[in-house]
């Protein structure tokens, strides 16, 4: 039977079912195809939140203010994988030239994908775990679920992204609990874990590390009543602190991604009670994620972080049970200067990935663009005379935003 001519649709196609067969993060996340974008890289695309409520009591009818905020995620992740082959190659069959060069390929782009995702950890602040221990039970994963069910997260599509380390340190003590019982002798071989404590659980290496910043002195807010209303707080949800008492003159005394706690400042439940201020508080600090590098001053020591989320002491939008006081004592989860594996419990909405169709070249005569299930790519082959020699890239244009960070807590390693 005579191979089938290998054409730019053919190729597109098979380009774009073995990136998604080879992707983790981006299988597990909002993903959105924006056939009407018209932009490059760098433009963005806007994300409406929802609007949320309190109850009101009694019968007379309350009214509340509507306040919408939206987000975007700027499209600037341009990658593509290229590669040279003889013009014979073309008349392989399809499942040749795939796992010649297609597969390869795309198992490239799937890892570079994944890793731009894994670096939004950084944009979550709720945190479980020992920085500096592996995860290795069904209770450390369950404290991050134990979190996402705290903050009401919906119980429904839920991942779990562990490092391999964590992965089999998991997965052992798993197995040792039910070794011939219902995970089955086939589960014991692989080192397998599937669903545990609502999670759908996945091993990666693109689990990004964190290392904290220098967090050296004893710092405190500099000044009280830096509360916000959600109204005046950014579209990401963030505000600056001001503080003082670290060590002077420091470039780096704290890093985007380190996580920080102030005493006396405690986490609600998020879901409205009834008025505008009641929200139940819960027995631990609220997180704070520091969202830029911060360099402290000279004398005093001072730094003013940019921080997520905003601090909201009332209102349907309410993040903390109150205010820092002036001089209140500020915590850093883990230790200056060391590093730790940032493993995520995630929902779905948590994370998004939009990727859009690049422009197809006028002066390329093979070329094709293929969409399906949230993801693009473009196909385009040139010869180059000189070598006589085809030459094929395959480019994707894709964007990651957290646009429900609420919705995520990291499992320090």
């Amino acid at each position: 039977m005579a191979n089938t001519i290998i054409t730019p649709s053919v190729i597109a196609k098979e380009a774009l079912s073995q990136l998604e067969n080879n992707l983790v993060l981006a299988n597990q996340v909002h993903r959105e195809y924006k056939k009407e974008f018209t932009g490059g890289v760098g433009d963005s695309v806007s994300i409406r939140k929802p609007v949320k409520f309190y109850t009101a009591d009694g019968a007379t009818r309350v009214n509340q203010n509507v306040e919408e905020k939206s987000t975007t995620i700027t499209v600037d992740e341009r990658k593509h994988v290229s590669w040279k082959f003889s013009t014979q190659d073309l008349t392989l069959s399809i499942e040749e030239y795939s796992e010649r060069y297609i597969k390869p390929a795309m198992i490239t782009l799937a890892n570079t994908m994944d890793r731009s995702g894994h670096a939004l950890y950084s944009r979550v602040w709720n945190s479980v775990g020992s920085p500096g221990t592996t995860p290795d039970s069904f209770a450390d994963v369950a404290a991050a679920a134990q979190r996402l069910d705290e903050m009401a997260v919906m119980a429904d599509n839920r991942t779990m992204m562990l490092n391999p380390a964590a992965h089999y340190a998991v997965a052992g003590d798993q197995l040792t609990l039910d070794a011939v019982g219902a995970m089955g002798s086939s589960a014991y071989k692989d080192a397998m874990i599937g669903r545990i404590a609502k999670f759908a659980t996945f091993s990666t290496q693109n689990v990004t590390n964190h290392t904290v910043g220098v967090a050296t002195g004893s710092p405190k807010v500099n000044g009280g009543s830096q509360e916000v209303t959600y109204a005046n707080a950014t579209g990401a949800n963030t505000q600056s602190l001001v503080t003082d008492g670290w060590t002077n003159s420091t470039t780096g005394i704290l890093k985007a991604g380190d996580v920080i706690t102030i005493d006396g400042v405690y986490a609600v439940n998020p879901v409205p009670g009834e008025g505008t201020t009641g929200k139940q508080v819960m027995p631990y600090l609220q997180q704070f994620t520091v969202i830029a590098d911060a360099n402290s001053g000279a004398s005093t020591g001072p730094a003013t972080l940019t921080i997520s989320p905003a601090i909201i002491t009332s209102g349907p939008f309410q993040t903390v049970s109150a205010a820092p006081a002036n001089d209140a004592d500020i915590n850093v989860l883990g230790t200056g200067g060391t590093t730790y594996p940032q493993n995520m419990g995630f929902h779905k909405n948590a994370f998004a990935l939009v990727t859009v169709p690049l422009e197809m070249p006028d002066g390329a005569a093979f070329k094709a663009r293929e969409s399906h299930n949230g993801l693009s790519l473009r196909v385009v082959k040139d010869y180059d005379i000189d070598s006589d020699e085809d030459i094929i890239r395959i480019d994707a244009l894709y964007g990651w935003d957290a646009i429900y960070p609420d919705l995520a807590c990291r499992l320090w390693g």
